[in-house]
């Protein structure tokens, strides 16, 4: 079990739960860093002793992600929204087109900023249903530049179970499951994710790209947009994101300490399995995403009886529980369940939602 100091079991969709002992070596940091008796905050990027943060930040995903030189790590600030563009822009050839699979939000962003590029398809789509299904056996075309999918979907709360096999380049936004479960790396050919989930607080967006894939549209490149010039810089072309990115590697550093991406997608699987078995057991709950593709990450959920919603409220409230109202587009509830959420946590909302079919079934 992840261990927490705290009295408030944070459900919040993002930025999300961070793990107590990476707050506390966080903090501790802002006043004195690396023994340097100067705060993180104010020395240069440049200085030896940040470098080996993010070279560290760098290396700590090729190695939790099993995979070779052949990819590069890069950390940008720009959120993974700035990604929906980075993407077509370094991947999508003006005379091709790119492939996108519509699962959400987000991945109707991508959608919309890649449009703007260039050619792009939307080869499967599950918003004939408000999003609360991930499509599949669609055909995916041997012939476009890249296929982009997004992996979970926090505000529908639907993830991808399994990953097609495609002979073109596989891109995916991770960013609200990165680290949280095994995944063959090498089957993907770009990975992008916002941190502010799973690895660490808002500012920084992680970019794995495998190098084979970078130069090859012909186009003349904008410097801060260009995949290749943050790679020759070391992702500090520009400043860098300093504090997120270091707090970042506190993150990966306590997930590596803890057993890796295997030790925490079992305890991630003990928080989603207890907390679907009451909403499908809770006679006042039901659950809005198909049972077969419902996430690990995002628990989106509703009351049969949406008058009750304020009793249910100030119950959950009163139990320390916060940030699981449901975004606009779905209502009711969504319970976020990222890696440095403990399971007592999700007991607590388990045992909230039980005292409240109790009093009002």
């Amino acid at each position: 079990m992840i261990a927490t100091t705290t009295k408030v079991h944070n459900f919040s969709a993002g930025p999300g739960i961070l793990p107590q002992e990476v707050l506390k070596q966080a903090a501790e940091a802002c006043i004195n860093f690396d023994n340097m008796n100067l705060s993180l905050l104010e020395i240069s990027h440049r200085s030896k002793n940040y470098e080996k943060v993010i070279e560290e930040a760098r290396h700590l995903v090729k190695e939790l992600f099993e995979v070779g030189d052949e990819y590069e790590v890069l950390y940008l600030g720009g959120g993974a929204s700035t990604q929906f563009a980075m993407v077509p822009y370094n991947l999508l050839s003006a005379a091709g087109y790119a492939a996108y699979v519509n699962t959400g939000v987000w991945a109707s962003k991508a959608i919309k900023e890649a449009k703007i590029i260039g050619n792009t398809k939307v080869i499967a789509s599950s918003e004939d249903k408000k999003f609360s299904y991930i499509p599949k056996g669609y055909d995916i075309p041997t012939d476009a530049d890249y296929l982009h999918l997004t992996s979970n979907n926090t505000i529908y709360g639907t993830q991808i179970k399994q990953f097609p096999k495609t002979s073109i380049p596989l891109v995916c936004d991770m960013s609200s499951d990165i680290f949280s479960r095994k995944v063959n790396a090498k089957d993907f050919a770009l990975i992008y994710a916002g941190a502010q989930k799973n690895m660490g607080p808002a500012g920084s967006t992680m970019v794995m790209v495998r190098k084979d894939i970078l130069g090859k549209t012909e186009r003349k490149m904008l410097s801060m947009l260009d995949y290749q010039v943050h790679i020759k810089g070391s992702s500090m072309y520009n400043t860098p994101p300093v504090f997120p990115i270091y707090v970042t590697l506190l993150t990966l550093q306590w997930l590596k300490k803890n057993g890796g991406i295997a030790w925490i997608e079992k305890i991630n699987q003990q928080k989603a399995d207890a907390l679907y078995h009451e909403i499908d057991r809770n006679s006042l709950f039901y659950g809005t995403a198909a049972t077969e593709d419902r996430s690990n990450m995002n628990v989106c959920f509703l009351l049969h009886k949406p008058e009750l919603e304020a009793e249910f409220d100030k119950l959950w409230k009163e139990a320390n529980i916060s940030g699981i109202r449901g975004h606009r587009d779905v209502g009711g509830y969504r319970a976020s369940l990222y890696n440095a959420l403990p399971l007592e946590s999700v007991h607590a909302l388990t045992e909230a939602m039980q005292a409240f079919e109790k009093k009002f079934a």
